[in-house]
């Protein structure tokens, strides 16, 4: 179904927001669209709302099975406003957000979707789910000049490291931490310190008040823990092209960068359980 914006679908489309989880694809270029779709689909969101602009062209059983929102990703916090207004429409939800060429994995995704992993997470009475994202990179950048393939889709073993977040009197944050690693540490000299963090809060339960802020951390701080107090909870990862598609489509650096790939560099296999051998993600208590 097709909205002409997004004010007028929390006008006609709320009935879309009947049942959640509901996964949120922001669309900033025309890249892996649909298979950023169909991924989803298939990890058992009961919605998928895709904000795009007019020139995208999708095959006709996507246009069927999602709910399409004409949306201007390049204008300033597009995302954050996006999703606070849907916070407001959907409380009680599970809610779930990510941009185009990213692909959510959970552990065990091969045999448990999506809906069972946030029943379980909401038992231990968490709102939140902590998610890093993972860069991936196309082996061949001369074959690939946008350095994406979903084929030859390469990621980094290592190199992935964490730092105390302060609070604003230089004090670390309880059960929250920065996470880097990635193209954006290998590359840093391109880009803002401000975006080289690597963790999100992509999953999490809307609430009245809740809003997200531009540096993908919430309002509520118990919301950017990596845990609750007792033990460690389950944790997700979400595989993306978007680093490597802006270092390489940005003419301050896609000269400087021949290859992606390094000595720490490996292909990746497209299952959870790499994921979880590589400490990108973990079960918790969830077995």
């Amino acid at each position: 179904m097709y909205h002409t914006g997004l004010k007028e679908f929390l006008r006609d489309g709320k009935s879309a927001l009947a049942k959640g989880p509901v996964a949120m694809i922001f669309a900033e270029d025309l890249v892996e669209v649909d298979t950023t779709i169909r991924h989803h689909q298939l990890a058992g969101f009961a919605q998928v709302l895709l904000f795009a602009p007019d020139e995208l062209s999708l095959p006709v059983d996507l246009t069927d099975t999602i709910h399409r929102i004409r949306y201007d990703m390049s204008r300033e916090n597009a995302l954050p406003d996006a999703v606070n207004a849907m916070i407001e429409a959907a409380e009680g939800l599970w809610l779930y957000y990510c941009y185009n060429a990213e692909y959510l994995f959970h552990p065990f995704c091969e045999t448990r979707n999506v809906s069972e992993m946030l029943t379980f997470h909401t038992e231990e009475r968490r709102d939140a789910v902590l998610t890093y994202v993972v860069d991936l990179y196309a082996d061949d950048l001369d074959r690939y000049p946008d350095a994406v393939s979903l084929e030859n889709a390469w990621l980094d073993k290592s190199g992935y490291y964490a730092l105390g977040r302060p609070d604003e009197k230089g004090h670390p944050k309880e059960r929250q931490l920065d996470f880097f690693g990635g193209l954006r540490w290998r590359f840093e000299e391109h880009i803002p310190k401000h975006r080289r963090k690597i963790d999100r809060i992509s999953l999490f339960r809307a609430r009245k008040g809740l809003r997200l802020r531009p540096d993908h951390t919430f309002n509520d701080e118990e919301y950017n823990t990596y845990s609750c107090p007792w033990h460690h909870n389950v944790t997700t990862a979400i595989v993306s092209f978007r680093t490597a598609k802006a270092l390489k489509s940005n003419a301050g650096s896609t000269f400087d960068i021949h290859t992606f790939k390094w000595h720490n560099s490996t292909e990746f296999d497209w299952s959870s359980q790499q994921l979880l051998d590589l400490g990108l993600m973990e079960p918790g208590q969830w077995f």
